[in-house]
């Protein structure tokens, strides 16, 4: 471990990025193919193609099942084409010639279908669980993470009585047990009244802190202007730690749902979106710090991901999802005029999305500061 430690330290900065991006990626999206490649098989679906990245394989073959597996030269996503995936109406008769009976995707009754594809998200979340647990495991749990190491001076936090040594216990009634929670919560609220509640001396103190804003590659946040203290860790027996990589992964994915609902209302900048090139310098970084940080993202992002194909938009998981639903109310589906608008407008977002975020990558992260030094 020590030489391969060695050999990494040896690489530049850029290729140590690529292949933190491209081990990271790739893992994430291939836990989440395997969800879906494993529903289909429990539930008697033949699979035709199981894909990691995009455009012409790099590799590829083809196991006993007659299902092929690609390795492909663009690495940013992949898929799982299953068999009979296509509707019988915009299937041409020769494939529909060459159907499987009962083998196909839509030949399998509506609630199969939505396991096969609710089984893509499950798996990240399942991922997430395991890669805290392994942490919480190996390295330890975090405990006392809101302790105040040290208050600045003139900030906003020794303006509302902080002293160092105060273990914050609550902001405006709400528990929080990790120094990041405490981050979270006051970011988007520069400006704005906080009641905080510490234990000081054994004692409950509340104080009222006003986070003062400060300008970010994310945009404005808030600060209160205080360092946490040093955070101990426990190790977990396994079954402890399952369960706090359980309530973790639901803590992160509550405040994700959180972050977005106040970006959607205003309260936080949406610069704080990223996308591929965040991911990539994050990851790089990542992997700086060591094995454990870079599972801890791993862990962090794979949440992510199966929380964003939840969306209800049509071409994910949750679109998918969606029009399921509706034709279990229904008892049949959706007219595919329907169906084909919604992708469409779905297939839009998606773009409007990824353009947004890579701008937000682009402008707000490494590469726009570079280009600034350059041209200042």
């Amino acid at each position: 471990m020590e030489f391969i430690g060695h050999l990494w330290s040896l690489l530049p900065s850029l290729p140590r990025t690529l292949i933190a991006f491209a081990v990271v990626l790739g893992v994430l999206v291939f836990v989440h193919e395997l969800g879906h490649y494993l529903a289909a098989r429990w539930r008697g679906v033949h699979v035709e193609a199981f894909s990691i990245g995009f455009g012409r394989p790099v590799v590829k073959g083809v196991d006993r099942q007659g299902t092929e597996w690609r390795l492909g030269w663009i690495p940013l996503g992949g898929y799982v084409k299953m068999h009979g995936q296509e509707t019988p109406e915009d299937a041409p008769p020769e494939v529909r010639a060459t159907w499987q009976p009962g083998r196909t995707f839509h030949g399998k009754p509506v609630g199969s279908r939505a396991i096969v594809v609710a089984a893509g998200p499950f798996a990240n979340f399942l991922l997430a669980v395991l890669l805290f647990a392994g942490l919480f495991m190996s390295i330890g749990q975090p405990v006392g993470g809101t302790g105040v190491g040290t208050v600045m001076e003139g900030s906003a936090a020794a303006r509302a009585g902080l002293l160092a040594g105060d273990e914050i216990v609550a902001l405006d009634g709400q528990k929080v047990a990790r120094f990041e929670q405490v981050q979270r919560y006051v970011q988007p609220r520069a400006g704005q009244p906080i009641a905080v509640q510490v234990l000081r001396d054994g004692a409950a103190v509340t104080v009222t802190a006003v986070p003062e804003p400060r300008e970010n590659a994310q945009g404005t946040v808030g600060v209160l202007g205080i360092q946490g203290g040093a955070a101990r860790f426990e190790r977990l027996d396994p079954v402890s730690a399952l369960w706090a990589g359980t309530v973790q992964t639901a803590d992160i994915t509550w405040q994700t749902l959180v972050g977005i609902g106040e970006m959607i209302s205003g309260q936080r900048s949406a610069k704080e979106l990223g996308g591929p090139i965040r991911i990539a310098e994050i990851s790089g970084e990542a992997a700086n710090l060591g094995i454990g940080a870079l599972v801890n993202l791993m862990a962090v992002l794979s949440v992510s991901l199966g929380l964003l194909n939840l969306f209800p938009i049509p071409i994910l998981d949750g679109g998918h999802l969606m029009f399921y639903a509706a034709e279990a109310i229904r008892g049949r589906p959706l007219p595919p005029k329907v169906q084909e608008y919604g992708f469409r407008a779905g297939f839009a977002v998606l773009i409007a999305l990824f353009l947004f975020a890579s701008r937000n990558d682009i402008v707000e992260g490494g590469i726009g500061k570079f280009v600034a030094r350059l041209l200042g």
